[in-house]
């Protein structure tokens, strides 16, 4: 599989792959379709797996060849591949992961519990704490107890705080797959819009931000020429940076858009 790829798109989903308009989504996702011999496909995000399974299952999302979800505390392939599959985590790529996390849930949902500005999220994850988060009435001391545990917390969309294990998140998870998959670094295009992929968007891979990106994300991200700001709003910006990278021959961009559905 991955001997024929030309490149490797790996993309958050939010506001990223499955932001900007219907025509634009659809130009992307029917390019890749297309081009699937040539082109390898991991979403990179915070959902979780049974969401990704459903979203591929019923709407025109193509489905990934792997997984890097849960923000970046699940590492995964899609088994079978293709229509149909299941979210696998691979278990050898995961140890370390377990390991610096232990069986921490219960102890992050106690010392959080009443923190003002926090609501647990019900969402059982195997290797995270995650929480709908209002800055109007956050009590910042929850952040010096996440630290206290041994663990980092992340903030993201203005509405998300996770309590991740020390030292994982979506960029040392998905270099850890690039190497795995044994893919050369030039060819693999990240892609993220929010803070939660700031660690994967400096991470040494090919990256953009795109068009919409969340303030906080674009002020934090050097200016180096391995990262690129797109003008395009979600997959308009994918397709831009594809381009942009000189990645795949066709790229997207060359065919006309579709006419908007919505």
């Amino acid at each position: 599989m991955s001997e024929t790829w030309q490149f490797v798109l790996a993309t958050d989903l939010d506001g990223t792959f499955l932001g900007g308009s219907e025509a634009h989504r659809l130009q992307l996702y029917r390019w890749i379709e297309r081009h699937r011999e040539t082109i390898g496909l991991i979403f990179v995000t915070g959902r979780d797996p049974r969401f990704i399974e459903g979203l591929c299952t019923d709407t025109p999302v193509p489905w990934p060849d792997y997984v890097v979800s849960d923000v970046g505390t699940t590492i995964a392939q899609m088994a079978p591949a293709g229509p149909g599959g299941t979210v696998t985590p691979l278990a050898e790529m995961e140890a370390e992961i377990a390991a610096i996390w232990g069986d921490a849930g219960d102890r992050v949902r106690m010392a959080l519990d009443g923190v003002a500005g926090l609501t647990l999220q019900p969402t059982p994850f195997r290797y995270r704490v995650s929480y709908d988060y209002d800055p109007a009435t956050f009590d910042p001391r929850a952040i010096g107890i996440v630290r206290d545990l041994g663990h980092d917390h992340l903030i993201s969309a203005d509405c998300y705080f996770d309590v991740l294990p020390k030292g994982v998140s979506k960029g040392p998870s998905i270099t850890r797959l690039v190497r795995h998959l044994g893919l050369p670094f030039e060819r693999v295009l990240v892609a993220g819009d929010t803070m939660n992929d700031h660690s994967m968007l400096i991470s040494d891979l090919p990256a953009v931000a795109v068009g919409g990106s969340e303030q906080p994300l674009l002020d934090a991200l050097p200016e180096r020429p391995d990262i690129y700001r797109a003008s395009g709003i979600g997959a308009d910006g994918i397709m831009e940076a594809i381009a942009h990278f000189d990645l795949h021959d066709p790229h997207p961009k060359a065919a006309p858009p579709l006419k908007d559905a919505s």
